[in-house]
């Protein structure tokens, strides 16, 4: 069996550097691409701002108390896919097997390549260069065997970093690597096998997959073939879209009935218009609330038909909205997604693409 040669390429606090980048003003100093109001949220920040613990997803409040300097920069969305495409011409440039995973970062299958060259970590370095020079933006890079290693390898010298795992090293790689850094593994996971007494790789590929998968359901036997530094993945140049939704942080609760279905309204409208584009179809609509003291809750609903009419989804959000006991609660968040999707019923790699 041929043995892959996989890069995963993630740029470095992309909106940020883009902002940077168009703004000499910017550059060296602390910075949030996001909105700075009461209900704001950080998108991404800058390497500057995240030495004073500043992170991606994290309010506008917190930010700015933890780095009181910071500058809030509101994003420009075309231009950042303006800058992906490029980049994204740049991986063309040395194979037709590119994975994206988001605007950012994206797996190349290099084991065959355009420019000839059986070295894939000089093959990283010649896609870091060009990006550098094309864009005036750093990349990391991670170089490896499977996907699970590239995308791992990537975040160890960030920023501006490559780091190359080789089959040899794969084992020593994954037993030293604590388990908050395995790919798939978030916070919630990352405490429940603190419990079990499982801490790094090491700790993780001494338990048995009967007990992984009693644990972990489904998800043990990834975490037993990761442990091993198994993946079989291959680098798919398409991707399914699993769910289209959205959701909107309010400036101010959500007091009233009237409020709730006006907003909801909108929202309802945002989501079909990007059904049409996308030419989707679910069969689920799920409603997600969340209160003024962050307790959130989500209802569902699934029918035999699509949702692909603005009235089918209208109808069922609605419902599902008045069926929620409201009526003295402070809304600060209303969102809308549409999933279960038709191609849920054949195989093949999902993706769920968040708006």
């Amino acid at each position: 069996m041929i043995q892959r040669k996989i890069i995963h390429v993630d740029m470095d606090a992309f909106f940020a550097s883009v902002e940077q980048r168009d703004n000499p003003e910017l550059q060296g100093k602390p910075i949030a691409v996001g909105s700075s109001s009461e209900r704001g949220v950080v998108a991404t920040c800058s390497y500057e701002a995240r030495k004073f613990g500043v992170r991606s997803a994290m309010s506008s409040v917190v930010a700015k108390r933890l780095c009181p300097d910071i500058i809030f920069v509101r994003p420009r969305f075309e231009q950042y896919e303006a800058v992906s495409a490029q980049i994204m011409k740049i991986f063309q440039e040395f194979t037709d097997k590119i994975e994206p995973l988001s605007i950012d970062e994206a797996f190349l299958d290099v084991t065959e390549n355009f420019v000839q060259q059986s070295s894939a970590t000089e093959i990283a370095k010649l896609i870091r260069k060009r990006i550098l020079e094309e864009t005036g933006l750093t990349a990391s890079a991670g170089v490896s065997f499977n996907k699970f290693l590239a995308k791992i390898a990537s975040d160890m010298k960030k920023p501006n970093g490559l780091t190359v795992v080789r089959p040899e090293q794969a084992e020593a790689f994954v037993e030293q690597l604590p388990i908050e850094k395995f790919y798939g593994i978030g916070k919630v996971t990352a405490e429940k096998m603190h419990r079990y007494g499982i801490h790094n790789g090491k700790d993780l590929k001494g338990r048995e997959l009967h007990e992984l998968t009693r644990l972990f359901g489904k998800s043990g036997m990834f975490f037993f073939s990761m442990a091993r530094a198994i993946d079989e993945r291959e680098v798919k140049n398409s991707r399914v879209r699993k769910s289209v939704g959205a959701e909107q942080t309010f400036e101010k609760d959500l007091t009233t009935k009237f409020e709730r279905i006006a907003e909801l309204y909108k929202l309802e409208q945002e989501v079909f218009e990007r059904i049409k584009e996308s030419n989707f179809k679910g069969k689920t609509i799920t409603l997600k609330v969340k209160f003024h003291n962050f307790e959130q809750i989500t209802r569902s609903k699934t029918i035999n038909g699509w949702f692909t009419s603005f009235d089918t989804i209208h109808r069922y959000a609605k419902e599902l909205l008045l069926q929620t006991y409201l009526e003295d609660a402070k809304i600060r968040l209303l969102g809308v997604t549409i999933s279960n999707a038709e191609e849920d019923e054949k195989d093949g790699i999902q993706l769920t693409l968040n708006f």
